[in-house]
């Protein structure tokens, strides 16, 4: 599987509490923290949810 990088661009504050626990999950909560994750179907489904925090850049 490709890597992908995920940075955090824009604050949890006020966002409910499924899109908190997600940038949880994916190993965020900070703004320009960046980590380094395979791109499965489940990291997929993460990062769509919370597409409007975060960007993704091929790795």
């Amino acid at each position: 599987m490709a890597k992908v990088k995920v940075t955090q661009v824009r604050s949890i504050i006020k966002r409910p509490k499924d899109q908190k626990a997600t940038i949880t999950a994916l190993g965020l909560g900070r703004i320009n923290k960046s980590v380094v994750v395979e791109n499965t179907p489940q990291i997929a489904g993460m990062v769509r949810k919370v597409s409007h925090l975060v960007k993704v850049e091929e790795a």
